[in-house]
């Protein structure tokens, strides 16, 4: 993956579960073909994504760790963010999504690592990051992580479902 960053507004509706089944199974072939594993950060999505790669019988053959780093202090202590990476950016930012990312690869002996960050709501919004805003980043060791910025639509777990469903979908892309 290369250094790279981009906003990007997506609309994926609860219609679409089936399809977070669809893509965990179908990252737990590639990561088993190649004897790799993956370990994830969530805040937002409050572990939704590791529960789900979990689900999978035998996912401890490819399924390293989670972390739900939900606070401030959670995000420092836990994966490493620098506090005054939040002060500056705030914890819903792709600096601290990348920060996240980066420290949970360095933290386990996962081989791929996908951070998630963001605003579920219904509260929490602001003009510059309204409800709905996810930063998400990934990474494989020894390459340069990837961050992006998305705006969900929808109810708190509509958001959730939405981020989970892109951050597999992504991690399966690249």
């Amino acid at each position: 993956m290369t250094a790279e960053s981009s906003t990007t507004l997506l609309t994926l509706r609860e219609s679409d579960a089936p399809s977070l089944s669809a893509l965990v199974y179908d990252l737990s072939e590639r990561l088993m073909a190649k004897g790799e594993r993956l370990c994830t950060v969530e805040s937002c999505t409050g572990g939704g994504i590791a529960q789900a790669m979990t689900d999978i019988p035998g996912s401890s053959q490819w399924f390293e760790c989670g972390w739900v780093a939900y606070s401030n202090a959670a995000k420092t202590t836990m994966v490493g963010v620098p506090p005054e990476l939040i002060e500056e950016h705030g914890a819903v930012s792709e600096a601290v999504a990348r920060a996240m990312v980066e420290g949970g690869l360095a933290r386990s002996g996962a081989n791929h690592a996908l951070s998630v960050t963001g605003i579920a709501g219904p509260g929490g919004g602001t003009d510059a990051k309204p409800v709905g805003t996810v930063c998400f980043g990934w990474q494989q060791r020894g390459q340069d992580a990837r961050v992006e910025t998305c705006h969900f639509d929808g109810e708190r777990h509509e958001v959730r479902l939405q981020s989970m469903l892109h951050a597999l979908s992504e991690l399966l892309a690249h």
